[in-house]
């Protein structure tokens, strides 16, 4: 227990992001250590380039637009407290934590996990997801499986669905409405954050 603890210590902010996150010390723990293998310069952070190694998000056809979520606009680094908290949004919602009246609202919450998805969509950042950036994203996730004219066509529909205010674009409560029955603690885990 001694060194864990020890470990524990050498980790900047470890037992605030663990109050904040919810994620356990062996979680913060393994993040720390993969924080680290990213950062490929020794500089306690991260630039977007460092998150181009993992091979999922390679992969992953918005994996540019996760990346992008890790920084805030105009920032070029991420300090690790900084990536455990985008990373939070990730980890299953657990219904036994409580919280009190002074703290903020878990990152894992089914609104908070919404607005990091919602701002995957809304590239410009102005509060709404137009038919434009609603196209670019079907246009990454589906790719040659679809003509553009079928893109087109379920860019219209679920503007269509989703827009109540009738302005041709998707608000994040338009966003929040139309999801609704959707199980989003599901789509957005991470079982290993465990």
């Amino acid at each position: 227990m001694g060194s864990n603890s020890s470990n524990m210590n050498s980790i900047p902010n470890a037992q605030e992001l663990m109050q904040e996150t919810g994620f356990s010390a062996a979680t913060i723990r393994r993040l720390y250590e993969r924080f680290q293998f990213l950062d490929n310069e020794d500089s306690g952070q991260l630039r977007p380039e460092d998150f181009e190694t993992i091979r999922e998000l390679d992969m992953n056809p918005i994996g540019d637009r996760i990346i992008s979520a890790f920084f805030s606009s105009g920032q070029e680094m991420v300090d690790f407290a900084s990536f455990v908290r985008t990373l939070a949004h990730f980890r299953p919602s657990d219904k036994n934590r409580t919280r009190n009246g002074a703290q903020k609202e878990a990152a894992n919450s089914r609104t908070r996990k919404l607005k990091f998805a919602f701002q995957l969509y809304d590239q410009d950042r102005d509060g709404k997801i137009s038919r434009v950036e609603l196209l670019q994203v079907l246009r990454a996730m589906l790719g040659l499986l679809v003509t553009e004219e079928q893109l087109q066509s379920i860019a219209e529909r679920a503007i269509q669905e989703a827009d109540l205010d009738r302005d041709d674009a998707i608000s994040f409560d338009e966003f929040k409405k139309s999801l609704e029955k959707v199980n989003i603690d599901h789509k957005m885990s991470i079982r290993f954050l465990r």
